[in-house]
């Protein structure tokens, strides 16, 4: 695969001189018109020591405007990174719609490096680049443009250009112990980024080899791909057309109302026993017990390093916010903190929908609490149109990835959905209007929402059927009686963190 990267292409000085005012404008032109644009430009540089990825990068920068890229280069994670799933800190750092981002040394160095040092197998290492293969697959289905470029050099080249930096004082530094020690795994190293290469270059997100002896040749090839790309993109026009408020996904698709009637009749939120409750005086002893166990398990999951994720969903005035406040009532402020997710902001807004969400895990031993969460894809923006039928459709499989991320990181996710009956809402509602302190929980949207229960319905049957997985599970929780709810909430809670301290030893 690199034997055509090691032939010595070159660009001759005058040529260059003459093609590179004529690529800036093209480039600037690009950019200029890539501001209004709905997606970003991601591009990785990747590949062997002392290929130019550093230095293309900043040239990037200098022929564009630096206003509007990101530059981010990456080396082993820090403590506080290390707390948290892999991709974290590359989810962190993903661009808005409308501008360029240059990462280096991302997502593909630490699996390359680990795998040339052995300390993971064949299998686990591809196990590693599929992870890498999903998230970008995540990004350029929401529409974003990927461009990866391996940098290469000959072992001979390579060798060449330490040689001299050594002797030239200004790059002296650039060659150190670890350079030369890297230098003598090269063909290991080459054969790991063959593995790669071959096993993440899609149509979507392809990989382009680029030779990097010559310096002027490299900064033309790179610069035209990224012009390139960025018009393909622009002409393709990656606009996500918005359709209309939908009856639902099935009946978009054409499936008829039998089967509508048939998934309404058997859905699995009507198999539930909604006549439980729990009187006040059982209520107070369990309170106290539960509260007691979560305090005790928090305290030790903070001494173990054990993070835990809640996620809260149901209706409009089902008691998520009740049954949270039990929770945060049991432990220490230090230990937790509470995400309310309503509308995006235009912050938000311009990047992929799973990004709010990875900027809000917690280092390791805390508890985030999300009141209501990613699972919005498939229940209110799929309901209400503000997703595409694409877009909900796949994002249950980004969802399931996302989950499988966090608690092969060794994470505790225990999702809720808080079940009540559309009479007992109604109830609620009314009762709310009565009372001052709660009249401002009552929006009109909450009644208009009233309006597509069979619709939510259908949505949330597709949801647990489709998300609750062996690794996350949801908890379905009755909850027409506000005390059964809480302490089954409680309960559940206490119980899993039990199993999963357990584990950890």
């Amino acid at each position: 695969m690199f034997e055509a990267a090691e032939v010595g292409r070159k660009i001759e000085k005058d040529v260059y001189k003459a093609q590179v005012p004529i690529l800036r404008a093209e480039l600037l032109d690009a950019q200029s018109q890539l501001l209004h644009a709905p997606f970003p430009v991601i591009v990785l540089f990747a590949g062997v020591d002392a290929a130019g990825k550093s230095e293309t990068a900043s040239l990037l920068n200098e022929w564009m405007d630096p206003h509007w890229i990101v530059t981010r280069g990456y080396t082993d994670p820090s403590f506080e990174e290390l707390e948290r799933p892999r991709l974290w800190r590359y989810w962190r750092d993903l661009p808005p719609n409308g501008r360029v981002a240059l990462f280096l040394s991302a997502w593909y160095s630490s699996p390359i490096r680990h795998r040339v040092a052995r300390r993971i197998s064949n299998a686990e290492f591809d196990s590693l680049l599929d992870e890498v293969a999903a998230f970008e697959r995540a990004l350029t289905d929401d529409g974003a443009v990927i461009l990866k470029f391996w940098m290469h050099l000959g072992k001979a080249a390579q060798k060449r250009r330490f040689k001299a930096w050594e002797k030239d004082p200004l790059r002296r530094w650039r060659v150190g112990k670890d350079s030369w020690r890297h230098w003598r795994m090269f063909d290991k190293f080459v054969a790991a980024a063959d593995r790669a290469i071959r096993r993440t270059s899609t149509d979507q997100a392809p990989w382009h080899i680029v030779e990097g002896e010559d310096e002027r040749y490299r900064s033309v090839v790179v610069g035209t791909a990224l012009r390139d790309a960025i018009r393909r993109a622009l002409e393709r026009g990656s606009v996500r057309h918005r359709t209309a408020p939908r009856k639902s996904g099935r009946s978009a698709k054409g499936l008829g109302p039998t089967l509508e009637r048939i998934e309404r009749d058997f859905n699995v939120l009507d198999r539930l026993d909604m006549t439980q409750s729990l009187d006040p005086k059982r209520f107070d002893e369990a309170l106290e017990r539960q509260q007691g166990r979560l305090n005790q398990l928090q305290r030790k999951s903070h001494d173990k390093a054990v993070s835990t994720i809640l996620v809260f969903e149901g209706w409009d005035a089902a008691g998520k916010g009740g049954a949270i406040r039990r929770i945060t009532g049991a432990l220490d402020a230090r230990d937790y903190e509470v995400i309310p997710i309503s509308a995006p902001t235009d912050e938000e807004k311009v990047r992929h929908y799973l990004w709010r969400f990875w900027r809000h895990l917690s280092r390791a031993g805390r508890i985030t609490i999300f009141d209501r969460s990613w699972y919005g894809r498939v229940l209110v923006e799929r309901v209400e149109g503000f997703a595409t039928d694409d877009e909900y459709r796949r994002a249950y499989g980004e969802i399931n990835h996302f989950e499988e991320q966090l608690v092969a990181h060794g994470t505790l996710l225990v999702k809720f959905w808080i079940h009540i009956t559309k009479d007992e809402q109604l109830r609620r509602f009314r009762e709310r209007k009565k009372i001052e302190h709660k009249r401002w929980k009552i929006t009109p949207e909450d009644w208009r929402n009233r309006g597509r229960w069979s619709d939510y319905t259908l949505a949330v049957d597709e949801m647990v059927a489709r998300t609750s997985t062996r690794l996350a599970p949801w908890t379905l929780v009755e909850g027409n009686d506000k005390n059964f709810a809480r302490i089954k909430v409680l309960k559940t809670l206490a119980d899993q963190m039990e199993r999963r301290l357990k584990k950890s030893g």
